[in-house]
């Protein structure tokens, strides 16, 4: 089957991962190449979503107010480059708390997938945590692992399972799209 959706983590992956939480538009810094990575997604045809766990909703850090103001600039980042997501998933669940949508649970990309009707084997999931990589295992989807964020580590995790990893979304972008 031909590939439908790409389903994306959002922190190390379209923008830069900040250790105390992107807690407001301002800090939001869209890694660079990440929206026209994004575009060229569009451009061919594909859906896209976003799966991220947002802990720091649960932490009192941000509001889901101020979450929704967060993603509403990276929406107008990449849509000056002519990108979109389709749907936005977010588990604002603390790290310890039992939550079955809170990635490494499949349950946000099973939703993306119902929602985009797309199934397992025409979607790949990209993110660079170990999590991530849990979750698209569990959901059946496959998964390239970028260096950006955590994913040099979560690289050195992984070694030997044959992950694909890129340095960035625009290199794994460009071994999606011929």
């Amino acid at each position: 089957m031909p590939l439908k959706l790409v389903i994306l983590d959002r922190d190390g992956v379209l923008n830069v991962d900040r250790a105390d939480y992107v807690k407001s538009p301002a800090e939001l810094e869209i890694i660079p190449g990440a929206a026209e990575a994004v575009a060229r997604l569009c451009r061919a045809g594909l859906r896209t979503a976003l799966a991220t766990n947002q802990a720091c909703v649960a932490k009192g850090l941000v509001t889901l107010d101020g979450l929704d103001a967060i993603h509403a600039k990276l929406a107008e980042s990449l849509s000056n480059a002519g990108g979109r997501l389709d749907r936005v998933y977010v588990a604002p669940e603390a790290a310890e708390a039992p939550n079955p949508r809170r990635k490494p649970s499949p349950a946000m990309l099973f939703e993306a997938m119902a929602d985009l009707d797309a199934d397992p084997a025409e979607t790949v999931f990209i993110g660079d945590a170990e999590r991530d990589f849990q979750a698209a295992k569990a959901a059946g989807v496959g998964f390239l692992l970028l260096r950006t964020g955590h994913g040099k580590r979560t690289e050195a995790a992984l070694a030997g399972q044959g992950v694909p990893t890129f340095d960035d979304l625009r290199a794994a972008v460009a071994s999606l799209l011929p």
